[in-house]
């Protein structure tokens, strides 16, 4: 039985979040600069997002760089982004091929002008797609997320437009970068890292979480695929007890 036909299509997750994590290491192993890294890390992007196209999910959110990613050395992260530049240029037409809309979340203002220009001219060039949404957090943390919410809901209240005891949890959820995408089902980490690295706090509240021990660059789309029967053979409860889901 080929592993696709393993799952069960009616209980897809409609969400994946994946940490692409391992770049550095993979690189390391082999003797050579993170960078390098970086650069063989495309072929698992490619491949798992048209898998996850393939085999029918809606949404697909990868953490391709976070706020604290600025820290790094400036040479990696100036050869990050001018990957990223030629990155989005050159996978285009796969998306389009695909039918997959771009989209992006976080301080994307941040972002070098070179980069974010070609960001908007991707998410442009496919924003009628309609098969799956891939969507790139960059520049992106939770608590950057959630501090941006704040102050946007304590703007509305300070001018009258929310009563703070209407605030409930849809109404934080809505001011959220993520307001308009689902919360995700599954999220994936790679490297073998046990850990969210300040990565959809909010959203991932009742998230199924997957640690992988395979690096980035070696993860592919039946790896995707894998995680995702895992995924449907757990009990979802929800903080309700398993005679109660079951009924």
């Amino acid at each position: 039985m080929e592993l696709e036909d393993q799952l069960n299509k009616d209980s897809l997750p409609k969400h994946v979040a994946i940490i692409m994590d391992g770049n550095g290491r993979w690189a390391r192993q082999r003797g050579k600069a993170r960078i390098f890294g970086h650069r063989n890390a495309l072929q698992a992007v490619r491949d798992t997002t048209e898998t996850a196209a393939r085999i029918g999910l809606e949404y697909l959110t990868l953490y391709a760089f976070s706020t604290e990613n600025w820290k790094r050395p400036k040479r990696e992260v100036s050869a990050l982004m001018e990957l990223l530049v030629a990155t989005i240029n050159k996978e285009i037409k796969t998306l389009n091929k695909n039918n997959i809309r771009l989209r992006a979340i976080g301080d994307l203002e941040s972002l070098p002008p070179a980069t974010l220009a070609e960001l908007r001219k991707g998410i442009e060039k496919t924003k009628n797609n309609t098969a799956m949404d891939v969507v790139l957090a960059l520049s992106y943390s939770s608590r950057w997320e959630i501090t941006q919410a704040m102050q946007h809901i304590a703007e509305d209240v300070k001018r009258g437009e929310l009563e703070p005891e209407a605030i409930k949890e849809e109404t934080i959820s809505s001011y959220l970068a993520t307001r308009d995408i689902p919360e995700p089902e599954l999220m994936i980490r790679t490297s073998g890292e046990m850990r969210i690295s300040n990565f959809l706090l909010w959203q991932l509240a009742y998230a199924e979480l997957a640690f992988l021990p395979k690096l980035w660059p070696d993860f592919r789309g039946e790896d995707l695929v894998k995680a995702i029967i895992d995924f449907q053979s757990r009990e979802r409860r929800f903080g309700m007890t398993s005679e109660q889901v079951k009924v």
